[in-house]
């Protein structure tokens, strides 16, 4: 369910009873749990409230939602922080009411569509490059700060050239989409699923050590190699393997603590895998490298 957040001084405000949108649950707080609405993941935010109080509440508060102000006068200046924001005065007409909740709604629906657009890769719904590398700083960040393991696993299918130079690149495109679904399968809600490159994806694997993450990619592998992949006309079935790279942070030398470093290394442990003969799993830490 949506949500809708009114706030206003007593969290007795009588717009609950105004708002109704469809496929949106309506809740009144008081002003001083705004701080607190983020558990709710509101579509609007609505400050029932004199307009002293709002330029206070605008002069702390960095909204994760649109914001609309219901004002006892005209707002001549006011700074939002986060997102759109839009005012009503006093007293309500409804039908403006229902116009501006709905456009700061749709407002809303846009950013967060543009938003998927533009983290996500097409063909297979996965995430995409650009949003891993956002979401990566912020869980080295994370495990910094709490003291956890953080692995990162990069897989590459093993002879993905092969299967369009002889099926054609449509077939290769069956065989990514194929492989997404499989990769979806085992990761968690807080693991981080992307399709990194042409063949390549990679998984962010958060409180999680080198070892647990090796155990994680090995089922993943025995599960590619069992995939079925069997273009029309073809008699049998066409070996599907995959190689992949683990590493983890954090690291064990003093070098740059850094999304890229995390990367880098799992793409050093990854040739390392190719090198081997392919259909294997390799740990950077495993490996002799020097830089």
């Amino acid at each position: 369910m949506k949500h809708i957040l009114i706030f206003s001084e007593d969290g007795k405000s009588n717009l609950k009873d105004l708002i109704k949108v469809e496929g949106y649950e309506v809740l009144a707080q008081t002003t001083e749990e705004i701080k607190d609405c983020a558990q709710f993941h509101p579509s609007l935010i609505v400050i029932d409230a004199p307009v002293e109080t709002v330029k206070n509440i605008a002069a702390t508060t960095k909204f994760i939602a649109p914001l609309l102000v219901v004002a006892d006068n005209i707002i001549d200046e006011l700074t939002v922080r986060g997102e759109s924001y839009d005012y009503i005065l006093q007293p309500i007409n409804e039908k403006e009411l229902s116009i501006r909740v709905a456009n700061l709604l749709k407002i809303k629906y846009l950013k967060e569509k543009m938003g998927f657009i533009c983290t996500t890769d097409e063909l297979t719904g996965l995430h995409n490059r650009k949003y891993v590398y956002e979401r990566l700083e912020a869980e080295i960040s994370r495990s910094k700060r709490y003291g956890f393991k953080l692995s990162c696993l990069l897989l590459d299918i093993d002879y993905f050239k092969v299967v369009n130079d002889i099926y054609g690149y449509d077939w290769g495109d069956v065989l990514l989409k194929q492989i997404a679904d499989t990769l979806r399968k085992h990761v968690r809600k807080e693991d981080i699923l992307t399709r990194y490159g042409d063949e390549e994806f990679l998984i962010i694997l958060p409180n999680t050590d080198e070892s647990n993450a090796f155990i994680f990619s090995e089922r993943v592998r025995q599960d590619i190699e069992k995939l079925v992949f069997q273009p029309d006309g073809e008699e049998e079935p066409h070996p599907i393997t995959i190689s992949g790279g683990i590493s983890c942070y954090p690291f064990l030398a003093n070098v740059d603590e850094s999304a890229n470093t995390l990367i880098r290394y799992s793409e050093h442990a990854l040739y390392n895998a190719k090198k081997r003969g392919k259909n294997k799993i390799v740990q950077f830490s495993q490996i002799n490298i020097e830089f």
